[in-house]
């Protein structure tokens, strides 16, 4: 049986943790940040780690992970 190849867009973006969840940056934090406010561009920060609707879309791309 050949092995599956992962979907190389997948695997910059997201990443599985011990406990199943996926793990992802924020978006909408990238440019045209003079228009948000500080509240707000501090909430886009850093990564988050949830159980998302796509996640078995997310599993498919990236079958070794």
């Amino acid at each position: 049986m050949p092995k599956i190849k992962s979907n190389s867009g997948a695997k910059k973006r997201f990443s599985i943790t011990k406990k199943g969840k996926v793990k992802r940056a924020s978006a909408f934090a990238r440019h045209q940040l003079q228009c948000k406010s500080p509240g707000r561009k501090r909430k886009l920060r850093g990564t988050f780690a949830e159980r998302t609707p796509e996640f078995d879309r997310i599993s498919r791309m990236l079958p070794y992970a």
